[in-house]
């Protein structure tokens, strides 16, 4: 079985001023919400399970999605209070069934070789950021890599061509298990981190379509590129 979480709990606030009355990941892309260009790029995929993350305007994406989609159930958790990216996923591991779980943002579109990365999660079984090769990491903050290993992190602000960390991680389900549930902590910062600097992290690195529409201009270019 392959399952997956998506987080989709944020406020989008960078996106308020085009999508002023919907959570983020629902967003409408030519009309259709984003989250299902997402979804159904998962169920295509073989996903037969995903967990939503949700908080602001969750009752929206629940009473759309409901408990079924393509054929994939879906099963919902939702933040009483922000969580982080990292306290997110924790509450999310507890409805997992699976020994391993993809995570996904729900504002990012990415084309993934999934098989290729379950390959990689059988044969060593420890942690897995998927990192892109971007004109620009400006944006998004840059990846260091030596050995085709993962050793740094860089903040936004460095910019010309390099590896980011698409925002897609492969991860034991017990993997967050020394964190308190209901601890809000950053799954990038406070935890991933840690792992590199032990190197205890594989990277796999894609070239699967990548779009995040998380600020206007972005947005406006998955109107184009994700039209289907």
């Amino acid at each position: 079985m392959l399952e997956a979480i998506v987080l989709a709990g944020g406020q989008g606030t960078r996106l308020r001023s085009v999508v002023p009355d919907l959570p983020k990941p629902m967003a409408p892309i030519a009309g259709k919400p984003f989250l299902e260009i997402l979804l159904g790029n998962l169920a295509r995929n073989g996903f037969n399970r995903i967990i939503i993350s949700l908080g602001y305007m969750a009752e929206i994406i629940q009473a759309h999605f409901q408990n079924n989609f393509l054929g994939m159930e879906i099963v919902y958790v939702v933040e009483d209070t922000p969580l982080g990216t990292g306290g997110a996923v924790r509450l999310a591991m507890t409805k997992c069934h699976a020994d391993h779980t993809f995570v996904f943002n729900g504002d990012t579109f990415l084309d993934l070789e999934v098989a290729a990365i379950e390959k990689l999660w059988q044969q060593f079984r420890q942690p897995i950021l998927v990192g892109r090769a971007v004109p620009d990491t400006s944006r998004y903050g840059r990846l260091s890599v030596q050995g085709g290993k993962i050793v740094g992190f860089h903040e936004k602000g460095m910019s010309g061509p390099g590896l980011i960390n698409a925002g897609v991680y492969v991860l034991n389900r017990n993997q967050l298990n020394l964190y308190a549930l209901g601890t809000a902590f950053s799954l990038e910062s406070d935890y991933l981190e840690v792992l590199v600097s032990s190197k205890s992290m594989d990277l796999f690195v894609t070239s699967g379509q990548f779009i995040d529409i998380g600020v206007p201009e972005d947005y406006a270019r998955a109107q184009v590129e994700l039209y289907k």
